[in-house]
């Protein structure tokens, strides 16, 4: 029994440093624009699948972390184009809601490139790092090593947004970006590179977690799901919200795995931010703002 427990939490919380993670690119973006980029699953994906093609020809650890840094530069690369066709159309307001459209057609064309250039199959990635004895069991790295990476990138998004002043200047726009406009901010240069941070949180999150994922074409939006349930449960916006949202998320999904079946983790998830919602409509951190109208 103790095991089993051992194995929920351990793993529960390792699935879910990875929602946190993609909760943290999907609140630095919104944060930056007010906009959602539903993109992020698939983008997390190909962050997988950069995994698949690189890290199944390496042996070492160095090359190996090495790579994670090249994934994360070519994601954020990817990001800050897709931010500048996202931001395109809204010269003025957020309010014309184009960017729904525009993330989600990022999204299928991620996935439909996937699915002809992969196929449907499922893929999986090598880790160099051999699996870590933990409470009495044999646990895979990469579980542990989603923990660490979503802790590091909590704190250096934390000291990089309080700290130095282009973070500041992002923390200004999701305060009011018309205002941070008439102060003379580079609004559209600092969403830009919004965009590009979300881009090396996804891609880092990706390549780490990709040997203890199922990777394929059609299991971005599971990701993205996942990721954006923790980010709303732990309170939009909020990146402590979502490193706390996340292994909550993680740990419900492991619970229902192993006591129902797999097939209905989606469901009780649900299950769980409706049930946040209705106590605390902004989230466990979130707070309750006004909205000009």
């Amino acid at each position: 029994m103790l095991n089993e427990l051992a194995i929920i939490v351990v793993r529960g919380v390792g699935l879910g440093a990875i929602f946190s993670l993609i909760a943290m690119s999907m609140n630095v973006v919104y944060g930056a624009t007010h906009i959602l980029n539903f993109a992020q699953g698939n983008l997390f994906v190909l962050g997988g699948f950069l995994a698949v093609l690189l890290a199944n020809w390496v042996t070492g650890v160095p090359v190996w972390l090495l790579l994670i840094g090249v994934a994360a530069i070519l994601l954020a690369v990817f990001l800050v184009a897709q931010g500048w066709l996202t931001l395109l159309p809204l010269r003025h307001s957020v309010e014309q809601n184009s960017w729904l459209i525009t993330t989600m057609a990022m999204s299928i064309i991620i996935s439909a490139t996937l699915v002809l250039s992969q196929g449907p199959w499922v893929s999986s990635a090598h880790s160099p790092i051999e699996p870590v004895t933990l409470f009495g069991m044999r646990t895979p790295a990469p579980y542990l090593l989603c923990i660490v990476l979503a802790l590091a990138w909590y704190a250096g998004l934390r000291w990089f947004l309080s700290r130095t002043l282009t973070g500041l200047a992002i923390s200004a726009l999701s305060q009011d970006i018309d205002a941070a406009r008439a102060a003379g901010l580079k609004v559209r240069r600092l969403q830009l590179l919004a965009f590009g941070i979300s881009g090396l949180i996804v891609g880092s999150a990706g390549f780490v977690a990709a040997p203890i994922l199922s990777l394929s074409a059609d299991t971005g939006i599971r990701y993205v799901l996942n990721g954006f349930i923790a980010a709303i449960v732990g309170g939009m916006g909020s990146n402590l919200g979502a490193l706390i949202g996340g292994p909550l998320v993680g740990i419900v999904a492991m619970v229902a795995t192993y006591e129902i079946g797999g097939e209905f983790q989606a469901l009780v998830s649900l299950l769980l931010l409706v049930s946040v919602l209705l106590v605390r409509p902004e989230g466990i951190f979130g707070r309750a703002a006004a909205r000009r109208v």
